[in-house]
């Protein structure tokens, strides 16, 4: 974790931790890094916060002032990003998305030259430089001062790409699509549609500030009731920039990112298209796909909590699926980072081909319950590492063995351990999260 770039870009509240000055500082390094031997070209997107059109002005001008051309995509998703920068030819790609944060929120992703987050070393570079730790950089003059060109049309051809990926359409089938008003509010209805979905669409009226507002993958229950007053076969809810998916059934069963990597997993193993039988997960992932994976046969490799690293994982393993509980899940024969669109369309496939309902593709994988806590410490290493704590997870660990499991993880934003517990019953796990969390401030290393 750096001072100002996550796992997921710089991000905070739009002119308090994020201002027009870092995004103007940010376009300028950009610009200049992928500029010292050639033209730099570098693609931006935005999502449809009322902040995201300001930090676009400013990171325009950085990149331009520093000589690098600046192509504009527009309002679009995180992933038609990626997509571009890939395609065609591009340096770098810049979004500009808090993703499924409030719409006070913003953010800046960067992206490098094959659509993947960018490498932490260049991040680095950009916060020195942010901290007047480089000195200034030389600014573009006469005809070496980059343009701005319109680039809309890089978002229709990823919305022709998404067409494409299906083997089959989905005529007749009925299909609920929750925007959040944010990015896919600009292409979903239109892949569904050009696929003879029949398209039922809410949350799709942005106005700046109702962004991911009681709508999208963070409120599913909105979705879940509309597929089922309505009588739908599938429902799919997207966050602000659409880089992750959560499903619902005709039944408004939730299908988060662990039933849909099981789903899709299975399918692909079956198809022969699941590269080494494996699947990348977070340990933040339930025990249930553990448990359903080993079933079928299937391996299954754990990263740390973040999509970033489970992109890096499947980079380096060639693996086809992996992803996040929380619906970020990367297909890497089709996309380099996490795509909600293309997850939707993946599950559509599975349905229409396996002629299942998405229920019954999903009650195959038993969810286990699963209770987490986070518990403000002064010391993060020190209270994780505590002998007295030690103790009580390995006990608590020997108690579980293999119907359940403790996780005691540090926050990687926060003062806060994260004590997470999966057992067969809500019960056991309140009992064992607790324990651990008394043992904490016997201790004295939980603060108010």
């Amino acid at each position: 974790m750096g001072k100002y770039f996550g796992t997921d870009g710089f991000r905070g509240e739009a002119n308090v931790k994020l201002t027009v000055d870092h995004a103007f500082k940010v376009g300028r390094y950009v610009g200049w890094y992928y500029g010292r031997d050639h033209k730099a070209k570098i693609v931006i997107g935005k999502d449809t916060r009322r902040s995201s059109y300001m930090f676009e002005y400013a990171l325009v001008a950085g990149l331009t002032a520093s000589g690098a051309d600046a192509y504009l995509l527009h309002v679009t998703t995180t992933p038609s990003v990626s997509y571009a920068v890939r395609t065609e030819d591009f340096d770098c790609g810049i979004m500009i998305s808090a993703s499924h944060n409030p719409f006070y929120d913003n953010g800046i992703k960067l992206l490098n030259g094959n659509g993947q987050k960018i490498e932490a070393s260049i991040e680095e570079r950009i916060e020195a430089y942010l901290d007047g730790d480089i000195e200034e950089l030389p600014l573009a003059t006469k005809e070496d001062i980059g343009r701005t060109i319109d680039f809309a049309s890089g978002r229709n051809r990823y919305i022709g790409y998404l067409i494409s990926i299906p083997s089959r359409d989905f005529k007749n089938i009925k299909v609920g699509l929750d925007c959040a008003n944010g990015s896919s509010s600009a292409i979903a209805k239109s892949v569904f549609d050009a696929l003879r979905a029949k398209t039922y669409v809410i949350n799709n009226n942005p106005d700046g500030t109702n962004i991911n507002t009681n709508c999208g993958s963070t409120h599913i229950e909105v979705l879940q009731r509309y597929v089922v007053d309505n009588g739908l076969d599938i429902g799919f809810a997207y966050d602000g920039d659409a880089d992750r998916c959560i499903a619902v059934d005709h039944r408004g069963n939730i299908i988060d990112g662990d039933k849909i990597m099981y789903v899709c997993g299975k399918y692909l193993m079956e198809k022969g298209k699941l590269n080494g039988n494996t699947v990348v997960t977070t340990v933040m992932s339930n025990l249930g796909l553990y448990k359903a994976l080993d079933r079928e046969g299937m391996r299954y490799e754990q990263t740390a909590v973040g999509d970033k690293y489970v992109a890096e994982n499947m980079l380096e393993n060639n693996y086809s699926i992996g992803g996040e509980q929380s619906g970020h899940i990367i297909f890497s024969r089709y996309a380099a980072t996490g795509d909600g669109i293309l997850t939707s369309l993946m599950l559509m496939e599975t349905c229409v081909e396996k002629k299942s309902t998405l229920c019954d593709l999903a009650k195959e994988m038993k969810v286990y319950p699963q209770l987490l806590r986070n518990v403000r410490v002064a010391d993060k290493k020190e209270a994780r590492e505590n002998p007295a704590v030690v103790a009580a997870v390995n006990a608590a660990a020997e108690a579980l063995g293999d119907d359940g499991r403790i996780l005691v993880r540090e926050s990687g934003t926060e003062p806060v351990i994260r004590v997470m517990v999966e057992a067969g019953t809500d019960d056991i796990c309140r009992e064992h999260v607790e324990n651990v969390i008394r043992v904490m401030e016997a201790e004295g290393l939980v603060v108010e």
